[in-house]
């Protein structure tokens, strides 16, 4: 899993309450398990104006230019800004990857669905949330200011603004030593790898007849 320690981002505005996992990749693009490709068909039924398909190419097909993601000032955006409740839905994993593969690696909202918000964890997303106030601050300032851009720092847990105000935001400590380390659940139980073996050897001295073969 890739790992993230900071980040300094164009910032991109979906100025929408409760966008949940179905809006994020509809579900006619689940058929795959892979979890690249996605990024084409985030937000599909809103950048486009046509029925998309998995494997579709993106530039061949109408975009909405009323959508946000659309508009050329937001090309190349790695921090989304978002309203309350994002995520909310069924619980796809396929949501993350989307976002992560459409190139970005940062969110923030005012709140997010528990389950969404546990996978971006897992898909090398930085989920923050910021208090209502100061995300209408920062849509003011996404709008006003072209290329307005955010820095992230993960280990210092903050947000700072161009002109250096800065917000603080919590994280649980060991989903940010996912992210900080670029561990997945799989490599974070590896990680203990030596303990589990002394544990199985532990077990195999002191209970043996449970790991005889059945004759």
């Amino acid at each position: 899993m890739e790992a993230f320690v900071s980040l300094e981002g164009l910032v991109a505005p979906l100025d929408r309450n409760n966008v949940d996992t179905d809006a994020i990749v509809p579900k006619q693009f689940l058929k795959s398990i892979a979890r690249t490709g996605f990024g084409a068909h985030l937000f599909d039924e809103m950048r486009f104006l046509d029925m998309g398909e998995l494997g579709q190419d993106p530039d061949a097909r109408r975009k909405n230019p009323a959508f946000s993601l659309n508009e050329p000032r937001y090309t190349g955006a790695q921090i989304l800004l978002t309203r309350e409740n994002f995520g909310c839905g069924s619980s796809r994993e396929h949501a993350p990857w989307a976002l992560h593969d459409y190139g970005f690696r940062a969110l923030i909202a005012p709140s997010f669905a528990d389950i969404f918000y546990d996978n971006c964890f897992k898909n090398s997303l930085l989920p923050i949330a910021l208090d209502v106030a100061v995300v209408d601050e920062l849509f003011d300032a996404v709008r006003c200011n072209v290329g307005y851009r955010l820095l992230i720092d993960l280990p210092a847990q903050t947000v700072q603004a161009p002109s250096g105000k800065t917000w603080i935001f919590d994280v649980d400590p060991s989903r940010k030593r996912s992210l900080l380390e670029g561990l997945d659940d799989i490599a974070i139980t590896l990680s203990s790898i030596e303990k589990i073996r002394a544990y199985e050897l532990t077990r195999r001295q002191q209970e043996p007849w449970l790991f005889a073969r059945a004759s």
